[in-house]
């Protein structure tokens, strides 16, 4: 039996004449901000947000009376999720070293990691205030070391959102702005009267968001090309159809294209799965969103044999997956095109996504093919460093360096590692130039 598709969202094509009309609007919008600045962003917040502030960055004061509306056990959480997040942030950083090495007597090469200068979180609000992104990016920078962190998030019913103000505060934001959407990753990159541009975008958001992150992605560096949310269940008859039908409708309530995927080698699994899925459609109170991405954008894949299902799964590439299976460490081992796993029945992607520590920041698209999520990582810039400490070595490496910069016929080049060589080597080096 081939691999059978018992549910398929909308085609390629439908998907893509979506895409067009986002990329033509953030292009209008990016050139609107870049000719009138600050003008340009205020009527854009007036009419997207419904906000018209004197000005966009928050006061010391404003951010501790955001902060106070805060009520204690949110604040407790928000605490906890930071401190698990800074944990696993701080080891990764830890495994980053800077390195020296002598690969000859007397030249050392090396590497030193340095963070970017400058970045702009992007934090989503929107029907969901993203509290957790915060965490993700803004913190996740201050444990890089990075010394200029902005952060920004549309208001809420007006205001600025509380949970997320304090969560950029207590991650280390430096400087934190009350704007949404296009408008504010465009300030935040392009630069303003007001607003000083960054080096770095970062954070998630919808899909005007994202298309303004890729049309901006030269000017700026970018965390990673992000989309939609994605889910995919990877699940045989060790579970049953509540679990992945609750994990799959969990995700598809981010919007309305969060595409859904479940794999299987189980009919009877997919089958009730698609049933328990119409039951909790019914009393789902984001039943609305993820009915029409369930509907669009889920899938329902039945496969033969484990090996097909780790197949169609690594070719989907998709941002989150779930693996409830009786090998999860096989799919663990064989896995190399995903945003993020989540290993057996007992985690899952809500406790990823604000919670357990790793980031929540991840490759969409297909993206998981060539790059990882957000990690501290992705703030640290490695660059590398070379010094010759002796006239042998000098001598040495100019010589080899000249006569494969002829041979390629860079004279420039060539004469470079030569004047090492007469000033360093004397001349009973065998190197070469054109005049030679």
């Amino acid at each position: 039996m081939a691999i059978q598709h018992l549910k398929s969202g909308k085609p390629e094509a439908a998907r893509a004449e979506d895409d067009a009309k986002v990329r033509t609007t953030v292009e209008t919008i990016l050139k609107d901000i870049e000719t009138r600045g600050d003008t340009a962003v205020r009527e854009l917040a007036r009419k997207f947000d419904g906000y018209d502030a004197p000005r966009f960055r928050l006061t010391p004061s404003e951010i501790e009376a955001a902060m106070q509306k805060v009520s204690p056990r949110d604040m407790e959480d928000i605490r906890f999720a930071q401190v698990q997040i800074r944990r696993f942030a701080e080891a990764q950083r830890a495994s980053m070293t800077d390195i020296e090495v002598e690969t000859l007597p007397g030249v050392i090469l090396g590497h030193r990691n340095i963070p970017v200068q400058s970045v702009g979180c992007y934090v989503p609000g929107g029907k969901f205030p993203m509290v957790a992104s915060a965490h993700m990016s803004v913190l996740t920078a201050s444990v890089a070391g990075v010394p200029r962190i902005i952060a920004s998030a549309p208001p809420v019913k007006g205001e600025p959102h509380p949970a997320i103000v304090a969560a950029m505060q207590l991650g280390g934001a430096h400087e934190i702005y009350v704007l949404g959407g296009i408008q504010a990753v465009g300030a935040m990159a392009i630069g303003t009267e007001s607003i000083e541009p960054v080096h770095m975008l970062v954070g998630p958001g919808n899909a005007f968001v994202a298309e303004a992150k890729r049309q901006l992605f030269g000017r700026v560096g970018i965390d990673l090309f992000a989309g939609p949310t994605e889910t995919m269940v990877i699940a045989d008859d060790t579970v049953d159809a509540e679990i992945c039908a609750t994990d799959l409708l969990g995700q598809a309530e981010h919007g309305y294209n969060s595409p859904a995927c479940l794999i299987t080698n189980s009919r009877r699994l997919a089958e009730a799965t698609m049933e328990e899925i119409d039951r909790l459609l019914k009393i789902l109170p984001t039943a609305e969103t993820a009915a029409v991405s369930w509907a669009d954008y889920g899938d329902v894949i039945l496969c033969d044999t484990y090996d097909e299902m780790l197949s169609v799964a690594n070719d989907m590439a998709y941002e989150h997956v779930q693996v409830m299976t009786d090998r999860d460490d096989w799919f663990l081992d064989k896995m190399h095109s995903y945003g993020a796993l989540f290993l057996g029945a007992r985690t899952n992607v809500a406790n990823g996504d604000k919670v357990i520590g790793t980031n929540h920041t991840l490759p969409t698209r297909k993206a998981g093919r060539y790059t990882g999520g957000l990690w501290v990582g992705k703030f640290l810039k490695t660059h590398s460093y070379q010094k010759v400490t002796t006239d042998a070595a000098a001598a040495t490496i100019g010589a080899y360096g000249s006569r494969l910069c002829m041979l390629e016929g860079f004279v420039g080049h060539a004469e470079q590692c030569n004047v090492r060589v007469r000033r360093y080597g004397g001349r009973n080096v065998a190197y070469g130039t054109a005049a030679e």
